[in-house]
């Protein structure tokens, strides 16, 4: 037993922990990033503030994509510009798998300060976040302007405004020699109950909703990214003075990009034949680029 009086689990990174808070009408993720972000940023010779940008981008679609109950649903989160340094930030989760990258202009980036602002990145920007649902093939998706001055900051919007439910998160990423951590808080009030049920429009001064978001409010950079504290003992440090917390089993992450010669091949198959046919190189062979984990692949059709 820790001195808080929970019980001391495998702290560990890449895990994703649900609670809710019954008597408030909330609900909350809580997660830590480490391995698996290295994994994935390693994947492209970014500079720290893509890094940044990317490892908070990640940490969100981790905490949003695991509101999704449905094991076959996936979240994508879509940052573009119109005319920014960074053009297009893409992620999603599906099933725990984690992936996504970011296109930008290296040139004006490094015209910048180290840790330019969200602002100077995209200017003009917007925030796209798309719910797919497996189980019925239902697809919701949300368009806020992407403003604030951090990632987090959109992302309270887009619930505020497309879903009419008041959300708080926060995000926290530390690089070092040893490796990149990051995590993050979400909480939610669900003002009429129950999850599930018909919500009520937002309302940010609902007393239930007030004390939840100052208790939330509070949690640190520190014990977001400390290794050395389990996502329950976090919780319990926030709202141990609650009636009742109840936690889900918590969730393992993984990188998760899909890519393989069979999917690109599939994909090609329903571009017109002149289509393909431009595509080929000398040995006829046509070679695609992923993205996500820049992989090269040589595809024979």
């Amino acid at each position: 037993m820790s001195e808080d009086g929970i019980p001391v689990e495998d702290t560990g990174f890449d895990r994703v922990l649900g609670f809710t808070i019954p008597d408030r009408n909330a609900r909350g993720r809580i997660v830590r990033l480490g391995p698996v972000l290295d994994e994935i940023l390693s994947s492209h010779s970014y500079p720290v503030a893509i890094r940044q940008l990317l490892a908070e981008a990640l940490t969100l679609s981790a905490l949003l994509g695991s509101l999704l109950k449905d094991d076959g649903s996936q979240l994508t989160m879509q940052a573009h510009s119109e005319d920014g340094i960074v053009q297009l930030l893409v992620c999603d989760y599906r099933s725990g798998e984690l992936r996504g990258y970011v296109m930008h202009d290296p040139e004006r980036l490094a015209a910048l300060e180290v840790m330019p602002s969200l602002s100077a990145l995209f200017g003009k920007g917007y925030l796209a976040i798309t719910f797919d649902i497996g189980e019925t093939g239902q697809r919701y998706q949300g368009i806020v302007p992407l403003e604030g001055d951090s990632l987090a900051e959109a992302c309270e919007a887009y619930f505020a405004q497309s879903e009419q439910v008041p959300t708080l998160v926060r995000i926290g990423v530390r690089f070092s020699r040893s490796g990149t951590i990051a995590g993050g808080l979400l909480v939610q009030h669900l003002a009429d109950g129950e999850e599930g049920r018909e919500r009520l429009h937002v309302r940010m001064d609902h007393p239930e909703w007030e004390h939840v978001s100052i208790m939330a409010g509070s949690v640190t950079n520190e014990e977001l990214i400390d290794g050395g504290l389990s996502l329950e003992q976090v919780v319990w440090r926030l709202f141990h003075d609650e009636g009742e917390i109840r936690v889900e089993p918590r969730h393992l992450l993984t990188k998760g990009c899909r890519c393989d010669i069979d999917h690109y091949r599939a994909v090609l198959s329903r571009f017109p034949q002149v289509e393909v046919d431009d595509m080929r190189e000398d040995d006829g062979s046509i070679t695609v680029d992923c993205a996500f984990c820049s992989k090269l692949f040589r595809i024979e059709i």
